[in-house]
């Protein structure tokens, strides 16, 4: 298959970056499709690969591995891709609204607000009025951390708009100013915090895809399944974007629309990835950074070819959490940052500043 694409690529005139995107989508869903299989057969209760295959095959499987393949690993594959694709393609919608390739999620105060309120509920948990526990249940943090990050990217917002028009730099700025007092909250509540509330925040900020259910799939993929159907609708506009606002408006492209569009779409869809996954970095910067490094700026291919590729690292991470420290487990955000880092330390050191930008 890899042989196939690179002839094709080879074969591919230099200036056809629609031929060289569309292999480079169809690689990047091969490796979600590959990542996903071993990401069902991994872990420390023996069912492998032979059994995943009986299973898929529809041939008799005890119920043990059935239990095991039905309700813990597929649960947690699907939240997996949906997690890596949500913020994968948060990221390369981020770069392209601010035209600058360290843009990511957090930017539009999602993960400040996510952490702050996730913070505070395991803190101050035993001081919530019972109703609350008693009405969420096990579903308190997450509910909590994601109503957190749409608060604060709701504040951003009003912030950065002025008269009908979001000022993209404002919006930064504000989102510096705005993380700040939100890290200033995170640790007066760190410091009022004892010993088990410590760790679990310690455990929470490293995120992980334990504890997956087809609830929490369910409750996840209207966000994120929403934030990837609207990317065919933004993926023009990001591309006149890239010529400036002023040209992007001369072509047509309601601008202020579309950094609603984009601002909405990745609020909701890291806002509960987060919310159920815990802080999970380098995902929303890395895999777009790759793929635009392959097949150029343009959104049309850039964006499914990051959602597949953000499926299939964190399929591969979590699978690695799984096996490198069995049978205990890994957060998977020590492994997306131990990955993530030395790529992105690789593409900046090897490559020009306009190789990064695809130009």
């Amino acid at each position: 298959m890899t042989a196939v694409a690179g002839r094709f690529l080879a074969a591919a005139p230099p200036g056809d970056r629609g031929r060289r995107g569309l292999v480079v989508v169809l690689l990047a869903a091969v490796l979600a499709l590959a990542a996903a299989l071993v990401s069902l057969a991994a872990g420390p209760t023996g069912v492998g690969l032979s059994d995943l295959f009986a299973w898929l095959a529809g041939d008799a499987v005890s119920e043990r591995d059935r239990l095991i393949l039905e309700a813990v690993r597929l649960p947690r594959a699907a939240l997996g891709a949906m997690v890596g694709a949500g913020l994968a393609v948060s990221g390369a919608m981020m770069q392209g609204l601010f035209r600058n390739p360290l843009a990511d999620p957090g930017l539009v105060g999602v993960s400040s607000g996510a952490a702050t309120a996730a913070v505070a509920v395991i803190v101050l948990g035993g001081a919530l009025p019972a109703a609350l526990p008693a009405f969420f249940g096990p579903y308190l943090l997450p509910t909590a951390a994601f109503a957190g990050g749409l608060a604060n990217t709701a504040l951003l917002y009003a912030l950065a708009t002025r008269g009908g028009r979001t000022d993209t730099a404002t919006l930064i700025l504000a989102g510096i100013a705005v993380a700040s007092v939100a890290g200033a909250v995170t640790g007066l509540m760190l410091f009022i915090a004892d010993d088990a509330a410590l760790r679990d925040v310690a455990f929470w900020s490293l995120g992980s895809l334990g504890g997956a259910t087809a609830t929490k799939v369910a409750a996840v993929a209207p966000f994120v399944i929403g934030a990837l159907a609207a990317t065919p609708f933004a993926a023009r506009g990001l591309d006149a974007l890239l010529l400036g606002e002023a040209e992007a408006v001369h072509l047509g492209v309601p601008v202020e629309r579309l950094k609603r569009v984009v601002i909405v779409a990745v609020a909701a869809a890291s806002g509960a990835t987060v919310a159920v996954t815990g802080a999970i970095g380098f995902v929303g910067i890395v895999v777009p950074h790759l793929v635009r490094l392959a097949i150029g700026p343009g959104h049309r291919m850039l964006l499914p070819a990051s959602a597949f590729g953000g499926a299939a690292l964190m399929l591969a991470a979590d699978a690695l959490c799984r096996v490198v420290a069995a049978p205990a487990e890994l957060p998977i955000g020590i492994v997306t940052a131990a990955i993530g880092a030395p790529v992105f330390l690789a593409i900046l050191l090897g490559r020009s500043g306009a190789d990064i930008r695809g130009e």
